[in-house]
Protein backbone atom coordinates (compact mmCIF):
# COMPACT_ATOMS: atom_id res chain seq x y z
CA UNK A 1 0.00 0.00 0.00
CA UNK A 2 1.40 3.36 -1.02
CA UNK A 3 1.36 6.21 1.49
CA UNK A 4 -0.26 9.46 0.42
CA UNK A 5 1.13 12.87 1.32
CA UNK A 6 -1.51 13.09 4.08
CA UNK A 7 -0.36 9.76 5.49
CA UNK A 8 3.27 10.90 5.53
CA UNK A 9 2.33 14.19 7.20
CA UNK A 10 0.20 12.40 9.81
CA UNK A 11 3.00 9.90 10.49
CA UNK A 12 5.51 12.73 10.96
CA UNK A 13 3.21 14.67 13.29
CA UNK A 14 2.45 11.60 15.41
CA UNK A 15 6.18 10.84 15.73
CA UNK A 16 6.83 14.44 16.81
CA UNK A 17 3.98 14.20 19.32
CA UNK A 18 5.29 10.89 20.64
CA UNK A 19 8.78 12.30 21.08
CA UNK A 20 7.37 15.31 22.91
CA UNK A 21 5.39 13.03 25.24
CA UNK A 22 8.55 11.02 25.85
CA UNK A 23 10.40 14.19 26.84
CA UNK A 24 7.54 15.14 29.17
CA UNK A 25 7.42 11.68 30.72
CA UNK A 26 11.14 11.14 31.20
CA UNK A 27 12.46 14.65 31.79
CA UNK A 28 9.39 16.84 32.56
CA UNK A 29 10.41 18.95 29.56
CA UNK A 30 7.74 20.03 27.06
CA UNK A 31 9.59 21.02 23.90
CA UNK A 32 6.47 22.24 22.06
CA UNK A 33 5.63 24.65 24.90
CA UNK A 34 9.23 25.88 25.02
CA UNK A 35 9.52 26.50 21.29
CA UNK A 36 6.07 27.94 20.56
CA UNK A 37 3.80 30.43 22.30
CA UNK A 38 0.89 29.06 24.33
CA UNK A 39 -1.72 29.76 21.64
CA UNK A 40 0.33 28.21 18.86
CA UNK A 41 1.23 25.20 21.03
CA UNK A 42 -2.49 24.46 21.52
CA UNK A 43 -2.99 24.52 17.75
CA UNK A 44 -0.03 22.17 17.28
CA UNK A 45 -1.47 19.77 19.89
CA UNK A 46 -4.83 19.84 18.09
CA UNK A 47 -3.20 19.12 14.70
CA UNK A 48 -1.19 16.25 16.19
CA UNK A 49 -4.42 14.86 17.66
CA UNK A 50 -6.11 15.05 14.26
CA UNK A 51 -3.11 13.28 12.72
CA UNK A 52 -3.48 10.50 15.30
CA UNK A 53 -7.15 10.13 14.40
CA UNK A 54 -6.23 9.96 10.71
CA UNK A 55 -3.71 7.20 11.46
CA UNK A 56 -6.26 5.33 13.59
CA UNK A 57 -8.72 5.50 10.69
CA UNK A 58 -6.04 4.08 8.39
CA UNK A 59 -5.27 1.23 10.78
CA UNK A 60 -8.95 0.34 11.18
CA UNK A 61 -9.41 0.46 7.40
CA UNK A 62 -6.46 -1.89 6.87
CA UNK A 63 -7.77 -4.28 9.52
CA UNK A 64 -11.19 -4.47 7.86
CA UNK A 65 -9.83 -5.19 4.38
CA UNK A 66 -10.02 -8.77 3.22
CA UNK A 67 -6.66 -10.29 2.31
CA UNK A 68 -6.06 -10.91 -1.38
CA UNK A 69 -6.10 -14.56 -2.43
CA UNK A 70 -2.88 -15.97 -3.82
CA UNK A 71 -3.21 -16.76 -7.50
CA UNK A 72 -1.13 -19.68 -8.73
Amino acid sequence: MKMSAWDKLAYTLVVIGGLNWGLVGFFKYNLVDKVFSTGLARIIYAVVGLAALWMLYGILTMMSEKPAKNKK
